[in-house]
């Protein structure tokens, strides 16, 4: 079991430096704006919690009208769901993807950490990230495979200088250039 709040308040941190006029805004993901990205963000809370209660999936499909209360919520429900240990246990389905609920905790944090660095860069802030956060990823890229392979979920890994962080060499292996963000 690890702790998935530090990376939901980092989430819940960016939601709320976001302002209307951003919606629109274009984010490394390809094809979406802001708007799209926070209603992926939504969805994915939801579908987390009901793994992790064994609940019944049911994501929303679009971003809510009061958002900035409700994706808040949402990720709070989502940790305290995580806290149970009942959580860790059996399997799940994610994405049309059955998986272990421990490892789907893992992609739990992966999307949490990932996208709020999508947010914070297409909304011109700066994300903060702990090494456990990072830990946790590196544990998604081998079960789940990376772009350094050519297998996994992402595209083609992006280029960083040898001298780059450990975020920035994670974040190269989702396709997203650290530098500029300019890749996703």
């Amino acid at each position: 079991m690890f702790e998935l709040g530090p990376a939901a308040e980092e989430m819940t941190r960016l939601i709320g430096g976001v302002d209307d006029d951003q919606l629109e805004l274009r984010t490394t993901c390809a094809e979406w704006t802001v708007g799209d990205l926070l209603a992926h963000i939504n969805q994915f809370a939801v579908v987390f919690t009901s793994n992790a209660r064994k609940e019944p999936v049911e994501p929303p499909s679009e971003l809510p009208h009061e958002w900035r209360e409700a994706i808040p919520h949402h990720l709070d429900e989502m940790v305290l769901s995580w806290r149970d240990e009942a959580a860790w246990q059996g399997r799940v389905s994610a994405g049309g993807v059955e998986m272990d609920a421990s490892d789907n905790a893992v992609v739990a944090i992966e999307e949490l950490t990932i996208h709020a660095w999508d947010l914070g860069t297409a909304t011109g802030q700066q994300m903060q990230i702990t090494g456990g956060a990072l830990d946790q990823i590196d544990r998604f890229f081998e079960l789940f495979g990376d772009a350094g392979s050519g297998e996994g979920p992402f595209g083609p890994a992006a280029p960083v200088p040898a001298d780059g962080s450990r975020w920035e060499h994670t974040l190269a292996r989702t396709g997203r250039d650290p530098r500029d963000g300019a890749r996703g």
